[in-house]
């Protein structure tokens, strides 16, 4: 078992909203830039996992502009706890936040625990599917629930592909994509 006390995490440094904002909309990293950030990301939820016990299998990947790390189960059922899109959102937060402390730079890290961005992205799909079958029956447009900035690109993306055009609309937690058959 790791010692939390050589593994404790100093505090947070402080953060420029404008620098935050700017690395956010600026230029994608280098891919070992993002390699870099994978492993600090990796090595953070590696001790976590050591800290609860539990077994897991890592992958870094570096892609479209992002770090990707997913955490995959050594044995069944092993991280559903972790798994469920709460406790997922949560510790991408923890995590970016956590790289942010070791780099000074902004992440944009994505975390899949136990394959539930998959899972999700199954059921955007879905969804989208739905509100496509509702326009091409006539309506001038559908609205899909609110949702994350990262599962609204997915939707785009999706919408995209297939051949229709999508916005976002709304403010804060409110803010979720309308599918419309375009021009």
């Amino acid at each position: 078992m790791t010692d939390v006390t050589e593994t404790a995490t100093p505090a947070l440094p402080a953060v420029d909203v404008a620098e935050t904002a700017q690395a956010a909309e600026g230029e994608t990293p280098a891919v070992n830039e993002l390699e870099h950030e994978g492993d600090v990301a990796a090595d953070y939820i590696e001790e976590l996992l050591d800290i609860c016990d539990l077994d897991g299998d890592l992958d870094i990947d570096a892609r479209n502009g992002r770090a990707y790390v997913s955490v995959t189960a050594t044995d069944e059922g092993n991280l559903r706890g972790l798994s469920a899109p709460d406790a997922v959102a949560a510790l991408q937060e923890l995590t970016r936040l956590a790289v942010q402390n070791k780099t000074g730079e902004f992440s944009r890290l994505i975390l899949d625990v136990g394959g539930s961005r998959q899972a999700r992205e199954k059921e955007l799909s879905a969804l989208v599917d739905a509100a496509i079958s509702r326009i091409t029956g006539g309506s001038a447009s559908a609205a899909l629930p609110s949702m994350s900035s990262y599962e609204r690109k997915l939707v785009h993306d999706l919408v995209s592909e297939r051949g229709f055009v999508s916005n976002s609309s709304g403010e804060g937690k409110d803010r979720h994509t309308v599918i419309t058959a375009g021009k």
